[in-house]
C-alpha cells in the first residue's frame, strides 16, 4: 500500500504488519446430518388397543442386524386421530418405564374408537440423526 493513501491517525508500522499476515484457509467441518436413521425402525409391538386408557409398547429395530436397539432418547412423542381424518383431535401421552430393552412403553387415554396414528422422532446412542415414525394403530371398543 502507498503510505501516503492511509490515514494519517493510522502508524506506518501497523500497515506493514498487515502486509505481512499470512491467512490461514478455514477449514471446511463435517455437516452435520439432520437426516432419518434409514437403518432402523419402531414396530408397535400390538396395532389394536381397547378404547380409553391404553398402554402402547413399541419396539426400536435395527434393521441390518434385527436387533432392538435399548437406550434411545425419545425426544418427540404425538398421537392423534389422523388415519381418521382428525388430526387436531390429539391425546395425551407419557413416556414409562420400558418392560424391556429395545422396548418403549407410552400412556395415553384413547377416548375415541377408531383410527390413531402414533408419532416418534428419537435419537439412537452413537448414531448421527433421527429415527422419526408415523405408527397407525386401531382403538377398538
Amino acid at each position: 500500500m502507498d503510505p501516503s493513501a492511509r490515514p494519517g491517525w493510522i502508524p506506518a508500522s501497523w500497515f506493514e504488519a498487515a502486509a505481512n499476515l499470512t491467512w490461514a484457509t478455514p477449514t471446511a467441518l463435517p455437516p452435520v446430518s439432520t437426516a432419518e436413521l434409514k437403518n432402523h425402525d419402531f414396530e408397535l409391538v400390538q396395532a389394536e388397543v381397547k378404547q380409553g386408557e391404553a398402554l402402547l409398547d413399541v419396539r426400536l429395530v435395527d434393521k441390518r442386524s434385527g436387533k432392538p436397539v435399548p437406550d434411545a432418547v425419545v425426544f418427540a412423542r404425538r398421537i392423534d386421530m389422523a388415519p381418521d381424518g382428525m388430526p387436531t383431535m390429539t391425546a395425551p401421552i407419557e413416556e414409562m418405564p420400558s418392560p424391556g430393552p429395545g422396548v418403549y412403553r407410552f400412556k395415553t387415554n384413547l377416548s375415541m374408537e377408531g383410527g390413531w396414528q402414533l408419532s416418534l422422532a428419537a435419537k439412537v446412542q452413537g448414531e448421527t440423526g433421527t429415527v422419526q415414525a408415523r405408527l397407525l394403530l386401531k382403538a377398538v371398543p
